[in-house]
């Protein structure tokens, strides 16, 4: 029974809808370590808070965790987007105050639920324009940038109690792979490793984080075998050797390809534990079975001496350690998040020279195409930019605009029949043929187009007019109160007024 209870305490499942299952209670009444929480069960502050209070009533010491980066990765605001600027346009605007400051307004906001962990900071260095799933959640592509960042962001989140996670271990950010899909390979020295990758996640120790994620790439010049999350030399000898790290080691979910798509889940379990790794987390809508099939694996590699039980014992006692750490500190000296401003988040764009003037002598927007790609699992179906903030203020942004949707079955019939000016709106446009096609198509036959990139853009703005480098709901204010002061500049009589409202 105590290797039973020592295994619970490593796991950390997800599942699906607002209110908790009754085998999700049971397990946690039984040591279970803790639940993940996913948009699908998010549906308002007060559902949250007596959802989690229901979780912690079946276990006090439970880690409630949730993937919370305040920017394009929103599960609190799941529905209507994040209200916070997101990493890329904190890396840009360089302010490491105002960054700590966001991450304290995260952890505030996630304490007044009842969340005990966030998955965040992203720790990444961008370093590769194609990346399909880090992008805009790192912040920059610059380790020394990536790294004060992190560190402030990991101080102004646990300064409120809330534990704080950087992910994704030794660095997701120079990939061009996604993870859940497939096994990313980053075959670099680690010299190069040590100079660009680990800078960040060395300043999120330092700054006292109190977990770290491990990632499912493959590092063949560190283990030629096994990715980072079943790696006993990514793990053992880098992180917790030569980094010192003594904290709680989280995996990224174990039901992404690259963790289990050759072992399966409970073998991954096994092997994630036997590597270092503290808590499991599982995925998002685990099932009842899947939870014990671990359980059953984990002990029958205990009685064979495949893994030992005194190294699930320190996975278990870490992760309990958690519940006793987790104090708010008075951190007065942190300043307020009001400062984050649309016109502060239009500093951080990128804004090719003369872009705005196409706006000129128009009343308003003629036509809006968005370009709709599909969303990578780890930001999910959430209302991103300018149609955010049409979710939360109707009437702010398309107004009489038509909108054309752009996508991979729908080109654009007939781009010099659409109602001028034009404006094209999209993430990561550079990484999609399609978009770049249709892109082309319209600057062939008109001069009154604008490109707004909200995700990651390509090294040359080809495709990126305007390069927001985000696609919150308060990028997407930003996004409105910058066309809107073009428009009024140009003679529209009330967009300006609209938009303040």
């Amino acid at each position: 029974m105590s290797l039973r209870r020592d295994v619970l305490a490593t796991l950390l499942p997800g599942f699906d809808g607002p209110n908790a299952p009754a085998w999700v209670l049971d397990r946690l009444a039984e040591g279970m370590g803790g639940v993940c929480l996913f948009g699908s069960n998010v549906v308002d502050p007060a559902q949250v808070r007596a959802l989690t209070d229901a979780l912690r009533a079946a276990n006090p010491a439970a880690v409630i965790a949730i993937d919370e980066e305040g920017g394009d990765v929103t599960r609190l605001h799941y529905g209507r987007g994040a209200p916070w600027p997101g990493n890329a346009v904190l890396g840009r605007l360089d302010d490491v105050e105002l960054t700590e400051a966001v991450g304290r307004e995260v952890g505030e906001a996630l304490r007044a639920v009842g969340v005990s962990m966030t998955f965040a900071p992203d720790a990444d260095v961008n370093s590769n324009t194609a990346n399909p799933v880090i992008g805009v959640r790192s912040f920059g592509a610059d380790p020394e940038l990536a790294a004060r960042h992190t560190a402030a962001w990991v101080r102004g989140a646990q300064s409120t109690g809330v534990d704080a996670c950087a992910k994704h271990f030794p660095g997701h950010g120079d990939t061009a792979t996604d993870s859940h899909l497939a096994l990313p390979v980053i075959d670099l020295p680690v010299e190069t490793l040590r100079d660009r990758e680990l800078v960040p996640f060395r300043a999120a120790i330092g700054a006292g984080v109190r977990s770290i994620m491990t990632s499912h790439i493959l590092l063949p010049q560190l283990d030629a075998q096994d990715p980072a999350t079943l790696s006993p030399h990514v793990l053992h000898r880098l992180l917790r050797g030569e980094l010192g790290y003594e904290g709680v080691i989280v995996t990224d979910a174990l039901d992404m390809h690259g963790a289990s798509g050759v072992h399966g889940i409970p073998e991954a379990a096994v092997r994630a534990l036997a590597a270092g790794c503290d808590l499991l987390c599982i995925g998002s809508g685990v099932a009842e079975r899947t939870v014990d099939e671990i359980v059953e694996a984990v002990e029958r590699a205990v009685a064979s001496g495949r893994l030992a039980a005194e190294r699930v014992a320190e996975a278990a006692a870490r992760v309990r350690s958690l519940a006793d750490a987790s104090d708010a500190s008075d951190v007065s000296s942190v300043p307020s998040t009001a400062a984050v401003t649309p016109a502060r988040v239009i500093d951080a764009f990128d804004i090719a020279p003369g872009a705005l003037d196409r706006l000129v002598g128009a009343q308003r927007v003629g036509t809006v195409v968005r370009v709709d790609t599909v969303a990578n699992i780890a930001v999910g179906v959430v209302p991103w930019g300018p149609f955010a903030a049409e979710v939360a203020a109707p009437g702010t942004w398309l107004g009489e605009a038509s909108v054309v949707a752009l996508d991979r079955e729908h080109p654009l019939d007939d781009p010099a029949g659409l109602a001028g000016p034009v404006v094209v709106i999209g993430k990561a446009l550079h990484r999609h043929p399609f978009a770049v096609d249709g892109i082309a198509a319209l600057r062939a036959v008109r001069d009154d187009v604008v490109t707004i990139d909200a995700g990651w853009p390509a090294d040359d703005r080809a495709q990126a007019d305007i390069a927001t480098f985000g696609g919150s709901r308060l990028v997407g204010e930003a996004i409105i109160a910058l066309v809107a002061d073009a428009l009024a500049a140009s003679g529209a009589p009330d967009t300006a007024e609209a938009v303040s409202q």
